[in-house]
């Protein structure tokens, strides 16, 4: 036979120049992967990591969240199931939280109606101590007591009852309530919009205008506080916004280094300053919580 009849040999099959980048992101970010209960945490742990919808073309998928549904699908888990994490009733877990949210208002109104001579630091310490109760369902802050945030939460609320009165802490106290029903509604919508999104930014657009209608609404419950307790709204809201903001910032798991320069800025003595502190908490909020790495579960 010659070499003219010999069989033609079958080329070598070309190497992918770029490999399986999903396989590289995997092994990289394989503990968020396993630890993981569904591909919306993973995305949100991706947001964390710098890693954006553009950065996801560069994997092959459209958005981030595509993405993450490929490394939850991609991610080893066994062949026994995990065990289910015990968890309470949430019927349950929710009417102990308001039963906490509810004591600030009650010890406060007692003992302003007992004429309790320091019914005023008793309201100044049950608002404060509001902050402290919810537990964060976010991942990005570390530590599990915000200390700073609290005690210049102390100061910017023992300040404005210093100036304006017992009422105005008997305000406070009795928002805690709505606040916390506001905070909570908050966090369910957020997450059901989050769920429902295709892209970091889709979930954005949805985010900042829910955020600001919360703020709102708490406003208009604080508003009503502020009537109950018969102190003047123009002194109470803004300061209830300013404590709302920073209870459900640190509740997501927000840094806490603007939230203290906000409570700072509403020590200092002009009738703007917790206004303008109240307003710029607000715009960070609005950047921070349009995140989908806020609203991942803890």
């Amino acid at each position: 036979m010659t070499l003219d009849e010999a069989a033609p040999v079958a080329p070598a099959p070309r190497r992918r120049a770029g490999g399986d980048p999903v396989k590289t992101l995997l092994h990289r970010h394989r503990a968020l992967c396993e630890r993981a209960v569904d591909p919306l945490e993973i995305a949100a742990g991706l947001e964390v990591q710098g890693i954006t919808d553009r950065t996801a073309a560069r994997f092959r998928h459209r958005d981030v969240f595509s993405l993450a549904e490929e490394l939850y699908a991609r991610t080893p888990r066994g062949d026994e199931p995990a065990a289910p994490r015990a968890v309470r009733p949430s019927d349950a877990r929710a009417l102990r939280g308001f039963g906490y949210a509810l004591l600030p208002g009650a010890l406060a109104l007692g003992a302003a109606a007992a004429g309790v001579p320091y019914a005023g630091p008793v309201a100044v310490l049950a608002t404060v101590a509001a902050l402290v109760w919810p537990r964060r369902t976010g991942r990005a802050a570390a530590g599990r007591f915000p200390y700073a945030a609290l005690l210049l939460a102390a100061a910017v609320v023992g300040w404005a009852v210093h100036r304006h009165g017992t009422p105005l802490g008997v305000g406070l106290a009795l928002a805690a309530a709505p606040g916390h029903l506001v905070g909570a509604a908050y966090a369910a919508r957020a997450r059901s919009r989050l769920a429902a999104s295709r892209a970091l930014e889709d979930f954005a657009d949805r985010a900042r205008p829910l955020l600001v209608a919360t703020a709102l609404a708490f406003a208009a419950t604080a508003a009503g506080a502020a009537a109950l307790a018969g102190t003047p709204p123009g002194v109470a809201v803004p300061l209830a916004v300013l404590l709302f903001l920073t209870r459900l910032l640190l509740v997501h798991g927000a840094p806490r280094g603007p939230v203290a320069a906000a409570l700072a800025l509403a020590l200092v003595p002009t009738p703007p300053a917790v206004t303008a502190a109240a307003a710029g908490l607000l715009v960070h909020a609005v950047l921070v919580l349009s995140r989908a790495s806020a609203h991942a579960r803890s």
